[in-house]
């Protein structure tokens, strides 16, 4: 076996999460420095996978695999690709910058730490598993973390912080019911036509399920993994979610959490079952649409900065699931590059929020405005994050959205045009934000506010940075991602024209 490079990247923070367990409450400070020491390592390490995958040979890398329990298959199989690793590097990019942008917590910080971590392991688990068994179980080891982390340390503003970790779990749960069925009848048709009882997904990809299965099996993995990404109508969970919870997990869940949905479309409904992705892929594809249109007009009413912020990311996760639904390269590579990116956008844009309702206890617009005076350190953050998303040329977002269009225009052209009529509403709603809260008049109530320092800055630098450099430098995550996407395509390219299904 080789090095276990990605079991170290996944043991980093639940050492870190164990090593907490032993230091006394009182100790604020190490608590918070053995959390930024542990998601630091996870993502050196996954730098360092991300720079040393060999793109010349493809294919799954880093492979770890140990028999766990063999009368069902079960394998803990791990490995990554140029699909599972932007997602990867995106999980660490994230959870290191979600510490620093907790680091004022002092409620508690003990527990929430520990938490923190645990949540970070388990949604790094989900995109480096490469057994449906381990996948399943990092899945659910998500909900439990995020469910506490939201009714103790969440805000209670539109929503109480009770109702908001309610609905967001129940969502979360009702998503993983239809996995689980999903996943039990591939196991137990794959048994029954094989003989060997498996859940690696790798060797379900070769098993030639009958069209009608494949057909009605991803039914339940387009219910599942569409719900988790907030897939209109099956997304009212996630913006009251971003609204209740603490910066770190509106951070998480709207910058990784949610791409767990997209991900898992890809690897294991396109993947394992590609004639039911063509066959529901058209349904798909206008859901998507109405999601964009419809978040987006819903965006622009918002007067909480979180909910402005938590509409538009569903309305982005529309983007994905068009791209998704075209079946062809082009626009698979703009859905997984477009998960990556606006994962680092809604990452800093949480953070800010963040860090605006910590100072003044208030994300509402119009108590807002001028803020640049007094914060003009957050106000580059915001304004980053802000241009971001509504795809200015030279950051991160817009090669991705303008590939997904591509690939989508070649299928669902009039869907297309309707889609990308959501950048027009993305930019009205996102610069209107921008001009209420950062510009205007000097606000003398304000005054006090302090501007980011030290710690505070750690999000700005760091996901800034990434913006900006995969904006100006796109081949650094597109040829990556391609080269994931490619090799998929073409092993599902031929099982999807010989499906019959239309």
């Amino acid at each position: 076996m080789n090095f276990p490079l990605l079991t170290l990247t996944l043991l980093a923070p639940i050492i870190g999460a164990l090593v907490i367990v032993f230091i006394p409450k009182d100790e604020h400070k190490l608590i918070k420095m053995i959390a930024a020491a542990a998601t630091f390592a996870s993502l050196c390490i996954s730098l360092f996978a991300y720079f040393s995958y060999n793109q010349s040979v493809g294919g799954m890398q880093f492979v770890e695999s140990i028999p766990w329990i063999s009368d069902l298959g079960v394998t803990y199989l791990m490995g990554v690709d140029g699909i599972s690793l932007p997602m990867l590097l995106l999980t660490n990019l994230i959870g290191f910058c979600a510490v620093y942008a907790s680091w004022n917590v002092d409620k508690r910080p003990k527990e929430f730490f520990i938490l923190l971590l645990i949540l970070i392991a388990g949604v790094m688990g989900t995109f480096i598993a490469q057994d449906l068994f381990i996948f399943f179980l990092f899945y659910e080891v998500v909900v439990i973390p995020i469910y506490i982390m939201v009714i103790i340390w969440g805000s209670s503003k539109r929503v109480t912080k009770e109702y908001a970790g309610m609905k967001l779990t129940i969502y979360l749960l009702i998503g993983s019911a239809f996995l689980l069925v999903g996943l039990v009848a591939l196991f137990v048709q794959a048994k029954n036509m094989t003989g060997v009882p498996t859940f690696n997904i790798e060797a379900l990809s070769q098993v030639p399920f009958s069209d009608q299965f494949q057909i009605f099996i991803f039914f339940f993995m387009a219910l599942g993994f569409g719900s988790l990404l907030s897939m209109w109508p099956f997304h009212s969970w996630s913006p009251d979610g971003y609204a209740g919870a603490p910066t770190a997990v509106s951070m998480i869940h709207a910058g990784v959490l949610k791409k767990i949905g997209g991900y898992g479309l890809i690897r294991v409904g396109l993947f394992i079952l590609p004639v039911g992705a063509k066959f529901w892929a058209p349904y798909i594809a206008v859901l998507a649409v109405a999601g964009v249109a419809y978040a987006a007009f819903i965006a622009l009413a918002q007067k909480d900065l979180k909910y402005v912020v938590g509409y538009s990311s569903v309305s982005h996760m529309g983007y994905v699931l068009i791209g998704f639904a075209s079946l062809n390269v082009i626009g698979i590579n703009g859905a997984v590059a477009g998960m990556f990116a606006h994962g680092v956008m809604a990452a800093l844009f949480f953070s800010m929020i963040g860090f605006v309702y910590e100072k003044s206890h208030t994300r509402y617009i119009p108590d807002l405005g001028g803020l640049a005076h007094q914060l003009p350190r957050v106000s580059v953050g915001f304004m980053l994050a802000g241009l971001a998303s509504l795809g200015l040329p030279g950051l991160v977002n817009f090669i991705p959205e303008f590939t997904t269009f591509i690939g989508a225009f070649r299928v669902y052209p009039v869907l297309t045009v309707i889609a990308v009529s959501g950048v027009i509403i993305t930019a009205l709603y996102v610069l209107r934000a921008l001009a209420n809260v950062l510009f205007g008049p000097k606000k003398k109530e304000w005054d006090a506010l302090p501007d980011a320092k030290g710690p505070e800055m750690v999000p700005i630098i760091v996901l800034g940075t990434v913006l900006i450099v995969a904006g100006i430098f796109p081949s650094l995550l597109m040829d990556m991602v391609n080269n994931g996407v490619a090799p998929l395509m073409a092993k599902v390219s031929n099982l999807i024209q010989v499906g019959g299904v239309f």
